[in-house]
């Protein structure tokens, strides 16, 4: 236990010095790319106010700290699959889909493949001459692909990490990135088996559009005529960071009954675009060895204020195990947006 807890007082230590001299005293907000890593995926982590990195598990865990996928999921196993959905506003829609499963034969060793997906549907094509559009559409998306593993590494202590395609394309212009995750939990023997967890994301290379529309045609030497006009140039663009995040979390387990359980989860979190932030949730459940039901609420953003749009969040989930062994859940989650209206999110999950 002392290993533990001084390995990680380390990764608190390293990850806290590097977002907080990413973030300075000044405000950055506005200044990074890919908002859309930041948002979580899932109706249960955003039911729970987005206070979802100390008590994940399974695929789920794949979108919030990838040391999660080495603990047991709902259904008793380590292997399963998620996909959500989430009804965004103005006609977005955010994806994600993961799937995890054990490697070789010491229990705990877990390899996932996660998948986040944000389509902003198709736009008109509009021009100075044309404003209503000259009959042609564009898309946009956002990408995210990570490759995560995580193991055990004692009974109570679990460590994970994940590498990642980040892309963002509109229209003719794509900028792509790579970066890591790094996640622990550990788990303790206090008040009914308090847990806690740290997370540090989206540490990698900046994003720089380029495509077609930064190419224009040069002329290296305009004083002088008989020389080649059509040489294409690229405008070179500005790059931006990535939104590196390091969230620290506990879960206090507050009733711990045969059938009945409490948990109370609070995380702070530290960007290098924001203010150091308070995230809380809550979560009720009724547990049977066939059923689980979950209802839960949460507060995001407590120390942003008027600065989000958004502040409670609420939601619900069960759990089905069938006789084969194999388990089915379902969440649900609304956020509701005091300007944009409510969003809503529907996770499927498969233990097998």
């Amino acid at each position: 236990m002392i290993k533990q807890l001084i390995f990680t007082q380390l990764i608190l230590v390293l990850a806290f010095t590097t977002a907080q001299g990413q973030s300075g005293n000044e405000s950055r907000a506005g200044t990074t790319a890919a908002q859309f890593l930041t948002m979580g995926v899932g109706a249960k982590g955003a039911a729970l106010g987005n206070a979802n990195t100390v008590y994940v598990a399974g695929a789920e865990a794949l979108f919030w700290n990838p040391a999660g996928i080495s603990i047991e999921n709902e259904g008793g196993t380590f292997s399963s699959s998620f996909f959500s959905v989430n009804q965004y506003f103005v006609d977005v829609d955010i994806y994600g889909a993961g799937i995890v499963f054990p490697i070789g034969k010491t229990p705990g060793r877990v390899l996932g493949l996660g998948l986040n997906f944000v389509d902003y549907g198709r736009m008109d094509v509009r021009t100075v001459e044309d404003p209503e559009g000259i009959g042609a559409t564009f898309g946009a998306h956002d990408l995210s692909f990570a490759l995560t593993y995580a193991q055990n590494l004692t009974d109570q202590f679990h460590f994970g990490g994940s590498v990642k395609i980040i892309q963002q394309k509109i229209y003719d212009m794509v900028a792509n990135a790579v970066a890591i995750d790094l996640g622990f939990l550990l788990k303790t023997d206090y008040i009914n088996g308090l847990t806690l967890g740290a997370s540090i994301t989206n540490f990698g290379n900046e994003l720089q559009m380029s495509g077609i529309n930064s190419e224009t045609f040069v002329d290296l030497d305009p004083q002088h005529a008989g020389n080649n006009e059509g040489i294409i140039g690229n405008v070179k663009l500005n790059s931006w960071e990535l939104p590196l995040s390091f969230k620290f979390g506990v879960n206090v387990p507050a009733i711990k009954r045969e059938n009945l359980q409490l948990l109370l989860l609070s995380e702070v979190q530290q960007t290098n675009d924001n203010n150091m932030n308070i995230d809380s949730g809550t979560q009720l459940s009724y547990l049977s060895n066939t059923v689980k039901f979950h209802v839960r609420g949460g507060y995001r953003d407590l120390l942003l204020g008027d600065k989000v749009d958004s502040h409670i969040t609420y939601g619900a989930g069960f759990t089905l195990k069938t006789s084969n062994g194999m388990a089915i859940g379902v969440d649900f989650a609304q956020v509701p947006f005091e300007y944009l209206g409510q969003t809503t999110i529907v996770d499927v999950k498969l233990y097998f």
